[in-house]
């Protein structure tokens, strides 16, 4: 008997699968995970993620390449420094999604 994935899990499968020095929009990781347009839910589900957790979230940004968080705060500069750290360009909070898509 096979167990079925929650609707995090699944979430949570699609974005460890994206590479270093590639990003997805929140929209894209709901298609993948089969949950169509639910990308409010993935950022939800990425901000559930429990303590220890090895799910590269900050791979995860809005459709036009902005990071979510408000600009200067804590979290905006850790997504920030990750991606930068991950090889990922980022000009003005924003990554140019045509050149760093993940396209599986």
């Amino acid at each position: 008997m096979e167990l079925e994935l929650s609707r995090e899990q699944k979430i949570w499968q699609v974005v460890l699968a994206i590479p270093p020095g590639r990003v997805a929009s929140y929209g894209q990781v709901a298609e993948m995970a089969g949950l169509g347009r639910q990308a409010r839910f993935v950022g939800k589900a990425l901000g559930r993620l429990p303590a220890g957790h090895s799910v590269p979230w900050f791979r995860v940004l809005r459709n036009t390449g902005h990071i979510a968080f408000p600009p200067g705060s804590d979290h905006f500069e850790r997504q920030k420094s990750l991606l930068e750290k991950d090889g990922v360009e980022v000009i003005s909070g924003r990554v140019a999604m045509s050149r760093f898509r993940w396209l599986p």
